[in-house]
């Protein structure tokens, strides 16, 4: 993880896997970030040693219905609660009092009541609980662009071994996703219509190398010999990179295993 005092950003959300690790968060707090990370229910905080069970206690006025921020079907609204927690006087204060304050939050789901989120956060004096929900619900969005760059981009295709080419290859797969979101916002603000989906088609069995594919007829430009001749290649291609690249990973096995020998 690169250096907190590097990063520009004044908030960081992350989900339980990344909240419930306390040097993740001290190491913010040292930075001055503010943070409003996803945690288990069973996360330990002050005064209580289950958040699950520090919510269990609050009060039926204590839940709230707000929105947490635009989904795909429109506004993303929840049931929620927001407690101050106490101050940690080896952390929070400076000076005579605190200059940062700590909470935890959940969000519910209204249509299924089972469904609870818990959150830890750590914001400015003047930070109020919908901000920390508005802040809490930009992961929904991050997450979205991430599944949607997997789909349409091609960002967990990679097949390396080395830092370098992963990084060049997630660089160029999010570059290509960031134009064809310009390209789809421009066309929207110009009137344009949206781009539908072709319908169901008759299936066709293609033959990609040693075996068979039950494929419908693509577009215009890869109909025809050509087109078929192409997606041969291509798929010819693939499989002489993977074999090369089992091939590899099985000398670089022995090779450990023959230096482990005494």
């Amino acid at each position: 993880m690169p250096s907190p005092r590097r990063c520009p950003s004044a908030w960081v959300t992350a989900d339980s896997a990344y909240g419930q690790e306390s040097r993740f968060r001290r190491l913010l707090e040292q930075s001055g970030i503010g943070y409003v990370p996803a945690v288990p229910k069973s996360q330990s905080t002050v005064g209580c040693p289950r958040i699950e069970g520090l919510f269990a206690q609050a009060p039926a006025e204590a839940w709230e219905k707000v929105s947490c921020g635009n989904g795909a079907k429109g506004p993303r609204v929840c049931h929620r609660v927001a407690v101050r927690l106490p101050a940690v006087a080896e952390f929070d204060h400076q000076g005579e009092g605190p200059h940062r304050m700590r909470w935890a939050l959940t969000r519910r789901s209204i249509r299924k009541p089972d469904e609870i989120a818990y959150y830890l956060a750590y914001a400015p004096l003047e930070a109020t609980a919908q901000e920390l929900v508005r802040i809490a619900g930009t992961r929904w969005a991050i997450e979205e662009s991430f599944q949607a760059a997997k789909n349409e981009c091609g960002l967990d295709q990679y097949e390396v071994r080395r830092c370098p080419g992963r990084y060049r290859h997630i660089t160029l797969a999010m570059l290509a996703h960031a134009f064809l979101a310009a390209t789809a916002y421009r066309a929207r603000e110009k009137g344009a219509q949206p781009v539908r989906q072709p319908g169901p088609s008759s299936s066709q069995w293609w033959r990609f190398g040693d075996s068979w594919q039950l494929v419908g007829p693509g577009p215009p430009r890869l109909r025809g010999r050509r087109g078929r001749h192409h997606a041969v290649s291509w798929s010819d291609w693939c499989r002489r990179r993977q074999a090369i690249a089992r091939r590899c990973h099985y000398l670089r096995r022995c090779r450990t295993v023959g230096e482990r020998q005494p």
